[in-house]
């Protein structure tokens, strides 16, 4: 079976034609259980996302703030396992229909063997993989076997980054660009700040220079309809996981965790359509 990369950029490109930013989720696999996950995330599609990323949960998750921390160890100390992340891709893809993608530290495909994790994201209906410490110049074994398999390969960029490095980038890379929004960690913040449309400015350039259109979605701070509105302006993708992770930990129980998913969906969707 291939992968979903098809879906994934014919989703951004209909969001494109609708005039408006794609809502792109984020939720960690096995939070707060393996099936807990899968309803929040099937919750997120319903209230409006148009993307999902599951993320891989880490032990030293370097690009992730207290927040998502927080539902990693908890997924951990549950006791979940890259079968588990490859049965919350498969289960909501088939429910859903829609594009879902791995988010993912390098290591753990590294230990568990980049042919058996690509075949087995593809086989699952994965669209691909987002690679945040993955350095595009170590990344060809990984990008063969993704191409072979019909994944994304979506990496990383801050607004720390070079001109010729966002043009390294976007040439090597596929489905679309994240793009950091500021520099640190992820999590909600009262602004998304300037930087993030220089950056998005920055990587459309290169982009164009380097042959390869790929569509930019900011992360990082995005946490209600307003900010969702003010990316939505400049960019492809507006992409928010912390606040989706936030509203199921202050829920008082899981069913209440998924509503709130839900609703923070819908706000969201109705941001990325209004745009500031």
């Amino acid at each position: 079976m291939s992968g979903n990369i098809q879906l994934l950029s014919d989703t951004l490109a209909g969001a494109k034609a609708e005039g408006r930013a794609a809502l792109v989720a984020y939720l960690p696999a096995g939070f707060p259980t393996v099936d807990g996950g899968i309803e929040a995330i099937k919750a997120a599609f319903d209230g409006g996302a148009d993307v999902v990323e599951v993320g891989l949960p880490h032990s030293d998750p370097v690009l992730d703030g207290p927040v998502i921390q927080t539902a990693d160890d908890i997924a951990l100390r549950g006791g979940v396992k890259i079968a588990d992340v490859m049965r919350t891709v498969k289960e909501t893809y088939e429910a859903t229909g829609k594009p879902v993608l791995v988010m993912t530290y390098w290591n753990p495909i590294d230990r568990y063997g980049v042919e058996r994790f690509t075949a087995e994201l593809a086989e699952a209906g994965g669209a691909g993989c987002i690679l945040p410490d993955l350095p595009v110049q170590e990344s060809a074994l990984w990008r063969e076997h993704a191409q072979k398999h019909a994944l994304a390969t979506v990496f990383v960029v801050a607004p720390s980054s070079k001109d010729a490095r966002l043009a390294e980038i976007t040439a090597a890379g596929s489905g679309f660009v994240y793009a950091a929004s500021l520099m640190g960690v992820t999590g909600t913040r009262e602004s998304v700040g300037a930087q993030a449309q220089d950056l998005v400015e920055r990587t459309r350039v290169a982009g164009a220079g380097a042959g390869a259109d790929l569509p930019v979605c900011v992360g990082l701070g995005v946490s209600n309809a307003a900010q969702a509105a003010e990316v939505a302006g400049f960019a492809d993708g507006v992409i928010v996981g912390s606040a989706f992770v936030k509203r199921m930990l202050d829920a008082a129980d899981d069913k209440a965790g998924v509503e709130g998913v839900r609703a923070l969906a819908g706000e969201l969707a109705k941001g990325v359509r209004r745009q500031a």
